[in-house]
């Protein structure tokens, strides 16, 4: 699977490929990400890539003209199996169903937003979808974007050790919450985990997490 992301900060992302989960994947070859330095495909010296907004009003907003040059380069397909979103705060909530569901593409190309805005014909001509992670306001739309990234990452065979370990898992189920984990020792300064899990009886052990499991 290939992400294509474009930021206006591409060595924000350099830190996170090159740890833990998401850098076995890209070294197992499950996932290529792809770095587009918006800045690259501006029309001035100065590597403008906002600017005031029509009506007035306070912040910058982030131009169509490079985001739309740096998707004209990267040749996308348009097929089925590929899509292109817009990190907003306008857009539908991401979650764990629709993790799964960008885990079924090839191509996934994550525009990400900075200053005040994105000028709006973005995401009505260029972008198949927007998607917002909550709703609270960030600086910019990269953490978002690593969000996504690691979330359908983590999504595809191969990637964990233990295929297994999805299932049961928090959001594996709308609104479901797996049940409190517990490990050694049993006995921590008097902090003791529940007896049931001493008893050696999995029957026990499977219906307290059953009548523990977190469901909303």
């Amino acid at each position: 699977m290939t992400f294509n992301i474009l930021s206006i900060f591409p060595n924000f992302f350099t830190s996170s490929l090159e740890t833990s989960i998401l850098n076995r994947a890209i070294k197992q070859g499950v996932v290529k990400v792809n770095l587009v330095n918006i800045r690259d495909f501006t029309q001035d010296k100065h590597k403008t890539t906002d600017d005031r907004p029509f009506g007035g009003g306070a912040g910058m907003i982030m131009k169509i003209e490079p985001i739309d040059l740096a998707l004209q380069a990267l040749k996308l397909t348009k097929t089925a199996k590929d899509k292109i979103i817009l990190l907003s705060a306008r857009g539908k909530k991401f979650d764990q169903t629709k993790a799964r569901q960008l885990s079924q593409f090839d191509n996934l190309t994550l525009i990400c937003g900075h200053y005040g805005d994105v000028d709006q014909r973005v995401a009505e001509h260029l972008v198949d979808e927007e998607l917002s992670v909550g709703e609270f306001v960030l600086t910019g739309g990269e953490p978002a974007a690593l969000i996504v990234l690691d979330a359908v990452t983590r999504l595809l065979p191969g990637v964990l050790g233990n295929e297994s370990s999805l299932e049961g898992e928090s959001h594996d189920q709308p609104g479901q919450l797996s049940p409190p984990q517990y490990t050694r020792p049993a006995d921590y300064h008097g902090l003791k985990v529940p007896e049931v899990f001493l008893s050696g009886d999995p029957k026990k052990i499977a219906l307290w997490q059953q009548e523990n499991d977190s469901n909303r």
